[in-house]
């Protein structure tokens, strides 16, 4: 009786060993005179049937610039090949969708030809993986491809689950998904490489994460095993704390909670992360951003409770932002440098407000009016400047704030003087933007200085069994000079 087959079957060769081929596999190999296969570095091949053509994909790799251009070849070649009469067969390592990207880009184009397809299942890498390392991949186990990781700055997944890392095929590649993971995990972290698995030869190396481009076993059957670090690491564990705690068997007070309640928390978090950045201490700085976090995620949960948005709109807003405001970056736009981004910046602010029908909203618009007035007024000479309306040089800036002085003098009554002496704070802001300095960190660690030398002045006035009001103005003036040594 004659085979009647599909225009196109895909079939898997399984991990590499030949008695993991499954039977309805084999059953076929032995009834079809020919087959076609994305490559012949599989040792399955070895034990087809001697009648079998064989007929490989492996000459496109040699030919193309990227795996994308390679996988789009076969994908023609193999629809081409399924218009025939006997149609074709087609075969691929492990299972046809399991780290494979031609089955389902050859399953969409002949569902457009009207072509018929059948895939016949194999196993996959995975499994034997799972056997030599004792692991069940139940609840959570990521399975990642290593390009897509290599290509990263960052892991772009949850830190606290396990995963297997595919296609860790070259030491290079290795190398630059280490680096790309030890921004997240310690280089001791302890991994395994997983080689040759579902072949007799499969080895297993225990090593720390360190150490995996180092390997002398790497090649295209290696994968890499990396544990999950503790579940604290998480953003999606500190989520599910928030929520936790928000939930009717959480905490009364973060029940009690809303955006209006938690505003003084979210003011007092900032200001001490500008402290902690302002001492340049560290350790603080951590705390301090955990705790600004705390009020981020604590804000969108409720959100998300009252229906208005949620974290993932949260993210997705500000991500689409990010893009679309670097074009120089994820785009195709040059710039030469960072004040041409500024300018670029407001005209891309401008086309979006003009996109959400806010065309008469001003450049100084958006910049909230509860901002300590320093930081305001800093906002507001940098959004003007950015438009061109600016000073030419310091000179001038200088000559304004003695300008300023003079009229503060000359004022003649108590309003004019409050106007003149705004004039003069806003004209000291101006003068800070164009020696590059933050007037409002400039003014922080003027208060700094004066609180520890007049702490200096009390401590040493307690030492001599006086009060602060027992010592001459003299007295104290030579304290502060002392204090000031010290520094």
């Amino acid at each position: 009786m004659k085979l009647t087959l599909p225009s196109i079957t895909i079939l898997g060769l399984g991990p590499g060993d030949p008695l993991l081929l499954t039977r309805q596999v084999w059953e076929l190999l032995g009834e079809v005179n020919e087959i076609y296969v994305r490559t012949q570095r599989h040792p399955a091949l070895g034990s087809f049937p001697t009648h079998l053509r064989i007929h490989s994909f492996d000459h496109l790799y040699n030919q193309a610039d990227s795996f994308e251009v390679v996988y789009r070849q076969i994908v023609e070649q193999v629809i081409a090949l399924g218009r025939r009469t006997q149609g074709v067969v087609y075969a691929v390592p492990g299972h046809p969708f399991v780290a494979e990207a031609t089955t389902p880009a050859i399953l969409r184009l002949a569902q457009e030809e009207g072509l018929s397809v059948q895939v016949l299942e194999g196993i996959s890498f995975i499994e034997p993986i799972l056997t030599a390392l004792a692991l069940d991949p139940l609840p959570n186990l990521l399975i990642l491809d290593a390009l897509e990781i290599a290509a990263s700055h960052v892991p772009q997944f949850p830190p606290h689950l396990p995963l297997i890392i595919a296609q860790l095929y070259s030491r290079q590649v290795a190398a630059d998904v280490k680096l790309t993971l030890m921004e997240v995990y310690p280089p001791d972290h302890p991994v395994h490489l997983v080689h040759q698995a579902g072949t007799p030869g499969i080895k297993v190396e225990q090593l720390n994460l360190y150490e995996i481009d180092h390997s002398p076993f790497i090649d295209w059957m290696t994968s890499l095993y990396v544990p999950g670090l503790p579940r604290e690491t998480s953003f999606e564990a500190f989520q599910e704390v928030v929520a936790h705690l928000r939930s009717p068997e959480g905490c009364p007070w973060d029940r009690e909670q809303n955006h209006q309640t938690l505003k003084p928390y979210l003011l007092e978090e900032a200001y001490e992360l500008v402290e902690a950045i302002d001492q340049e201490n560290v350790a603080a700085m951590r705390e301090e951003l955990g705790d600004l976090l705390l009020q981020v995620v604590f804000h969108a949960q409720i959100a998300n409770e009252d229906g208005d948005f949620g974290m993932k709109d949260v993210l997705a807003g500000i991500h689409r932002k990010l893009v679309s405001r670097h074009p120089h970056v994820f785009g195709d736009v040059f710039v030469k440098d960072s004040s041409e981004v500024l300018r670029n910046w407001e005209n891309l602010k401008a086309e979006e407000r003009k996109m959400n029908g806010e065309e008469q909203k001003g450049i100084l618009d958006g910049i909230p009016q509860a901002l300590p007035a320093l930081i305001q007024a800093q906002e507001f000479q940098k959004r003007a400047a950015r438009v061109g309306f600016d000073w030419s040089n310091v000179d001038d800036v200088l000559h304004k704030v003695e300008e300023e002085l003079r009229e503060l003098v000359a004022a003649k009554d108590s309003i004019n003087q409050v106007d003149e002496y705004g004039d003069i704070l806003f004209s000291l802001v101006n003068l800070a933007r164009w020696l590059k300095i933050d007037a409002e960190s400039a003014l922080r660690q003027a208060n700094q200085r004066f609180r520890q030398r007049f702490t200096y002045i009390e401590r040493h006035a307690r030492e001599q069994g006086k009060k602060l009001a027992d010592l001459s103005l003299a007295e104290m003036d030579a304290l502060w000079e002392k204090a000031k040594q010290f520094e």
